[in-house]
């Protein structure tokens, strides 16, 4: 298993947004970047994932595994491609794959039928036919073109590493895929059926939506001693716990009535109601199920608010790990999710600390 795969990253998407590259863009809960990432990874096919960027910062915040390395990009792509080859050169590869980030939708039969394919050919690139009318220009004159016989080559291209390299480090003109080294050369390519949900991002409407939709959860349960204390999926120290058939995790039961209300979906007790099948459940059993649900629908979370309402335990000594926790229990970035602790002034219940209240605003975004 010597294949390395490249991912190009590099670019900065002004045709995208003005303000953020698309490779970082949030796609259906990730950064459009990490569905390369985490598909390569999970294929089990790779000695090395190269990540080619030029904002290196941006990645030290992740925690990708050892197999990932990010580098220093170029200012062509072509520049990022060829400083991706020189890196990898020293690990004696057999096999590379170049893959453009801006493509998250390839799936990992793509990658392994044209590893298939590769033990056979020097090249191999996977194709679509166009849709489309294809008009060519020649001179004044404009001709129409069969569709039959052109190829809208997709990314990720598989080489033999000695013969890319080769070519690559030739190579003084601006390209626009490693195919086109190849092409240039007469050299033979294995041309394979590509995949249409593996369109390339260009611009925003790219990533087509259809609604934004709003949810508010909210939930409350008395504490009472000699039970423990769970908040955002994590145990808390503390004198006392959450009374309730579950262990009143009122953090995840306000997330689950939120996007249940988001979908108009009923209520956390429809799906959970006070039987014996569901006595002491843990709340992340009770929201997996419900975000599996939402996930499967093509929805997909914007943000999520949440305020939790009590005297004690302070929110600011256990916010990073509460937020860390939900952030892998819906499985969306950290960085959409805001915990607000708030107190009531010493009134009610909640003043004398004997409750515990949390609210939360959610926002979800439909994919077509």
């Amino acid at each position: 298993m010597n294949n390395y795969f490249v991912i190009l990253a590099a670019g900065k998407s002004k045709r995208f947004h003005k303000n953020i590259a698309k490779q970082f863009y949030n796609y259906k809960n990730k950064e459009i970047i990490d569905y390369s990432v985490e598909k390569a990874v999970k294929s089990k096919l790779f000695k090395k994932i190269i990540v080619v960027t030029n904002n290196i910062n941006h990645f030290k915040k992740k925690k990708y595994p050892k197999i990932i390395k990010v580098i220093k990009g170029g200012k062509e792509r072509s520049d990022s491609s060829l400083k991706a080859l020189e890196y990898i050169k020293k690990f004696k590869p057999i096999n590379v794959y170049i893959h453009d980030a801006a493509r998250p939708n390839f799936s990992i039969k793509l990658l392994k039928n044209i590893l298939k394919k590769l033990k056979k050919s020097k090249a191999v690139v996977p194709f679509i036919f166009s849709k489309d009318s294809v008009k060519y220009k020649i001179k004044n004159q404009i001709f129409n073109l069969n569709r039959n016989n052109a190829f809208l080559t997709q990314t990720p291209q598989a080489f033999r590493f000695k013969e890319l390299y080769y070519l690559a480090s030739k190579e003084k003109s601006k390209i626009s895929d490693e195919a086109t080294l190849f092409l240039n050369q007469n050299y033979k390519i294995k041309f394979i059926p590509g995949e249409n949900q593996n369109f390339k991002i260009t611009y925003l409407n790219d990533i087509k939506t259809s609604k934004i939709y709003y949810g508010i959860g909210f939930d409350l349960h008395k504490l009472i001693k000699n039970k423990k204390l769970f908040l955002g999926g994590i145990k808390i120290p503390f004198h006392s716990g959450l009374e309730g058939h579950s262990d009143g995790d009122v953090i995840l039961h306000s997330i689950i009535d939120a996007i249940l209300g988001a979908t108009r979906k009923k209520d956390i007790g429809t799906y959970f109601p006070n039987t014996k099948k569901f006595k002491n459940i843990r709340s992340p059993k009770m929201l997996k199920p419900i975000i599996d649900s939402l996930y499967k629908s093509n929805f997909s979370i914007n943000n999520l608010d949440i305020n939790l309402i009590c005297e004690q335990p302070k929110v600011s000594k256990y916010r990073d790990k509460i937020i860390n926790s939900i952030s892998n229990l819906i499985g969306v970035n950290k960085d959409l999710i805001n915990l607000k602790g708030k107190t009531v002034e010493k009134l009610g219940l909640i003043g004398k600390e004997k409750a515990i209240a949390c609210e939360v605003i959610i926002s979800i975004t439909k994919y077509d």
